[in-house]
C-alpha cells in the first residue's frame, strides 16, 4: 500500500539521489522510499550506499539500485545514463557537494575545481538529462539543495558560497522553464545541518552556535515544498535569519555572516 499516493504519482515511481551515502542525502534517500518510491541511489562509496540500501529495502519494501559514482567525473552524464537506463524516473535529488572551509588563497586549486565540479557541472550535467524525459512526461521534479551562504559572500567559503547561489539561480531558472510542462523545480536552501561533513569540519564546542538541524527535517521540508515554490528555506530560524538580513546592505550582510563564519571555524573561535 502506498501512503503518498499522489507524491507518487507525480514524482514515482523511481527517484535518483546524487550524493545519498550519507547526511541529507541519506535521508533524502529514507523519507522517499517511505513515500513508496523506488531508488537510485549516487555516490562515491559503493559499499556504503549498498548497506543503506539493505536498510532501506528491508524497511520499506522498495528496490533500490545503488552506483558507484564521481559526480566531478567529467563522463558524468553518460554514467548517469546507465544508472538509470530502462528505469521511469520522476525525481531527481541532486544533494551532492564538496566544501572547503579555509582562505581563499590558502586552498589548492584542485579544492577549487572540484567545488566547481560538483556543485555546478554536476546539477547540470544531470538535470540536463532527465528534463527531457520529465517534459516528455508531463510530470516530475528536479530539487537542487543550496545553501544560505549562496546568499551572500562570506570569508573562507568563497567557492563554495558561489557555487550555491548558483544552484539557487539554476533551480529557479528550472522552475520557471519547467513548470508549463508539469514538472516541479526546487531549490531547498539549507543552513547548518548536523552531517558527518559538518560534525567533521566543526569544533564540538563550536558546533551550538550554527544551530543545525537534522537532515530528516530537512529532506521532509525539501520535499513538502516541492511544486509549490521555486525557493525554500529549510528551518524557521534560517527563514528568520534571510529575513533579517535582507534588511542589510550587501556590504553589511557580507561582514555579518564572514564574521559569523570566522567565528565557528577561524582559529580563535571567537
Amino acid at each position: 500500500m502506498i501512503l503518498f499516493p499522489e507524491f507518487h504519482r507525480r514524482y514515482g515511481p523511481w527517484a535518483a539521489i546524487a550524493g545519498a551515502s550519507e547526511g541529507i542525502g541519506r535521508a533524502y534517500a529514507h523519507v522517499l522510499a517511505e513515500r513508496g518510491l523506488n531508488l537510485v541511489t549516487l555516490a562515491r562509496r559503493l559499499e556504503v550506499l549498498e548497506k543503506d540500501a539493505q536498510l532501506i529495502r528491508r524497511r520499506h519494501r522498495v528496490q533500490v539500485r545503488p552506483v558507484s559514482v564521481d559526480l566531478a567525473d567529467p563522463e558524468l552524464a553518460a554514467r548517469f545514463d546507465a544508472a538509470v537506463a530502462g528505469l521511469d524516473v520522476g525525481l531527481l535529488i541532486y544533494n551532492a557537494c564538496h566544501s572547503r572551509i579555509a582562505e581563499f588563497a590558502a586552498t589548492g586549486l584542485d579544492d577549487h575545481m572540484r567545488m566547481l565540479d560538483v556543485n555546478c557541472r554536476g546539477p547540470v550535467a544531470l538535470a540536463q538529462r532527465l528534463a527531457p524525459r520529465l517534459i516528455e512526461r508531463g510530470r516530475g521534479g528536479i530539487l537542487l539543495m543550496s545553501s544560505m551562504s549562496g546568499f551572500q559572500g562570506s570569508a573562507l567559503v568563497g567557492t563554495y558560497a558561489a557555487t550555491k547561489a548558483f544552484n539557487t539561480v539554476l533551480a529557479e531558472s528550472l522552475w520557471a522553464e519547467l513548470r508549463p510542462h508539469g514538472v516541479d523545480a526546487l531549490a531547498c536552501v539549507a543552513g547548518a545541518t548536523a552531517t558527518p561533513g559538518f560534525e567533521s569540519a566543526t569544533p564540538e564546542s563550536r558546533r551550538p552556535k550554527a544551530f543545525p538541524m537534522r537532515p530528516e527535517a530537512v529532506a521532509r521540508e525539501g520535499l513538502d515544498a516541492l511544486g509549490r515554490k521555486p525557493v525554500h528555506i529549510a528551518g524557521r530560524l534560517n527563514r528568520f535569519v534571510n529575513a533579517f538580513a535582507r534588511l542589510m546592505s550587501r556590504r553589511q550582510r557580507t561582514v555579518f555572516f564572514s564574521n559569523a563564519t570566522r567565528g565557528i571555524y577561524g582559529p580563535s573561535g571567537a
